[in-house]
């Protein structure tokens, strides 16, 4: 099932996180990005932020209807979260992702669970598999932080077989954490002419990048809630162990922490449903399952 090809990095890039004018005329450096990219999620730690949301990989492995005659692809799998959900299911299971210490993180998680799980080191823009070599693809909050995205969702298909599914996990715009990018990038702008990531939480912008690659979509929102001591302890959680709010206060420098910090406490406030001084805040993201022809 592998084929050789190009591994350049990693789908993750939290960086980038404001929208950018679909027309711009500015050419990013993709290359460039994607250095930045393997920089900024080997830096803290995202097997600590992975395993909080560990709910959302089992509610799209699910709503994927998967069977354990099945094989599955996990793109951007990170410590493998959906990987580990599906193959607990019986399927035969693959997960793809270029940081090599969280693949590391993977592969401990399957050994403690007593699973059998491939992973490979690779790119979602060259996913080094066959043509439709895969039942099921999966992406959790990974594929949408590719820098091409026309390429990444071309991927998603191509390693797909025909009749067989994909599912997709997207921050929406308007959620928590689709806002807590925009904060972001008020103090760290994003490289110029890159298409914003929130937009994979869209079924418009989805039906864009799949064009002739839909069967059927269903598309769900559904909401995670971040639980927490206090807005601070989140900040200061998600400064420590996520790599990109890490080299974001990193950016800023000292001068700029503080506003920073600050910012992020108030879009908390926004959305907090705790009144007892914790955090219990919601946040919208979409989940897409889409049918290939």
């Amino acid at each position: 099932m592998l084929v050789t090809r190009s591994l350049k990095g990693d789908t993750h890039d939290m960086t980038t996180p404001t929208t950018t004018d679909p027309g711009s005329t500015v050419t990013p450096d993709l290359a460039a990005i994607k250095t930045r990219q393997q920089a900024t999620w080997s830096s803290g730690d995202y097997h600590m932020i992975g395993t909080q949301i560990q709910i959302v990989s089992e509610l799209l492995i699910e709503a994927l209807d998967v069977h354990s005659t099945e094989r599955l692809l996990d793109v951007a799998t990170g410590s493998g979260n959906a990987a580990l959900a599906a193959a607990r299911r019986g399927l035969a299971v693959t997960g793809v992702d270029y940081v090599p210490s969280l693949l590391d993180r993977a592969r401990r998680r399957a050994d403690a669970d007593g699973l059998s799980i491939g992973f490979v080191e690779g790119d979602a823009e060259a996913l080094p598999f066959d043509d439709g070599a895969f039942d099921v693809t999966s992406s959790v909050f990974g594929a949408m932080f590719a820098p091409d995205q026309e390429q990444t969702a071309g991927e998603l298909a191509r390693v797909t077989r025909s009749g067989g599914r994909i599912g997709i996990v997207a921050h929406t715009p308007d959620g928590f954490i689709g806002n807590l990018f925009k904060v972001i990038g008020k103090h760290v702008p994003p490289p110029a002419g890159l298409r914003s990531p929130i937009q994979w939480g869209t079924e418009a912008r989805l039906r864009e990048l799949f064009i002739g690659q839909i069967g059927d979509l269903k598309v769900v929102k559904r909401f995670y809630t971040f639980r927490d001591r206090s807005p601070e302890h989140f900040v200061d959680y998600w400064r420590t162990y996520y790599g990109p709010t890490l080299k974001a206060f990193d950016a800023v420098g000292e001068s700029g922490r503080a506003a920073l910090e600050a910012d992020m406490v108030d879009l908390i406030g926004r959305f907090n449903r705790a009144e007892d001084g914790t955090m219990v805040v919601p946040s919208e993201y979409l989940e897409a399952i889409i049918v290939k022809p």
